[in-house]
């Protein structure tokens, strides 16, 4: 007998829990992701509780009153194909309102995910491997911070269907051990910018974007450089060749896709300068 579901947001301290559980999926969240995440929308994570029990996870992020992202959507195995899942979903969607939303679906989910409205629009890559690159000595490329933020989030804009300075502030003006990131600046103008940041297993490059590809090249080579001799991650767009090729040409390799789906009118996005998608969690 299915027992009564209890869905609440989840607090601040509470943001490990989706992480933890998206660690159990391998899914390989960054270690320091929570503070970012919960900054985008502190009413955005949901539990399902079963006598105090937490048994179930979602995200339905809010950016501005346009745009909204799903992701963590998780129950506990032995909980699952009773309908919590769908309860927590009912939820996350009344969250968002009418808001254009996306999400990242593997390919087995797409189909349910369509019954909701949502279109498949295009692939995204996991491609991984060592990093073999040496950091370029390039003087166009400047580390992020307080100072360059204002230009980041306004070149941000071009690539993400909303304003996210909130979650930026934390993302891509890292002042943690875990994550760094890069502009590429040239005659005073950004154009492009990259972060990398640790996770369970090896680091992420996430987002990369640039205005061409010898910029993304210039900027992945200095992110990967960070950490020479060990794993990266960069989740490319399939759209994006020189996205593919840059991903080839320092040898990594596919690990895994996703489609990006959208419930709305689909953003006219420049993903040929798109290298590298923040997360799969939050778009």
């Amino acid at each position: 007998m299915t027992k009564d579901l209890k869905i609440r947001r989840l607090s601040e301290a509470e943001i490990r829990i989706p992480l933890d559980w998206a660690m159990l999926e391998g899914w390989n969240p960054g270690l320091e992701d929570g503070p970012a995440f919960y900054a985008a929308d502190p009413q955005g994570f949901l539990g399902g509780e079963i006598g105090g029990e937490l048994i179930t996870v979602i995200s339905a992020v809010r950016y501005g009153d346009a745009f909204g992202f799903i992701g963590f959507y998780i129950c506990k195995r032995e909980h699952r194909t009773r309908g919590y899942g769908h309860q927590i979903w009912a939820e996350a969607m009344s969250h968002l309102g009418s808001r254009l939303m996306g999400l990242d679906a593997v390919n087995e989910q797409t189909a349910s995910y369509a019954e909701h409205g949502f279109k498949s629009v295009y692939r995204n890559i996991r491609q991984t491997g060592v990093s073999l690159c040496d950091v370029p000595m390039d003087p166009r490329i400047a580390p992020l911070g307080h100072g360059v933020f204002p230009a980041i989030n306004l070149y941000d804009q071009r690539f993400f269907p909303a304003e996210r300075e909130t979650f930026l502030k934390l993302w891509a003006a890292p002042m943690l051990e875990t994550r760094k990131g890069f502009a590429f600046i040239e005659d005073g103008d950004v154009k492009g910018y990259g972060v990398l940041r640790a996770c369970h297993e090896g680091f992420k490059i996430g987002p990369l974007f640039a205005d061409t590809p010898e910029i993304a090249d210039t900027l992945f080579r200095t992110l990967a450089g960070q950490v020479k001799g060990q794993f990266v991650i960069l989740d490319t767009p399939e759209p994006n060749a020189a996205a593919l090729l840059l991903a080839e040409r320092y040898e990594l390799s596919p690990e895994f896709e996703t489609y990006r789906m959208y419930r709305g009118p689909v953003p006219d996005l420049p993903l040929d300068q798109i290298y590298g998608i923040a997360s799969f969690e939050l778009g």
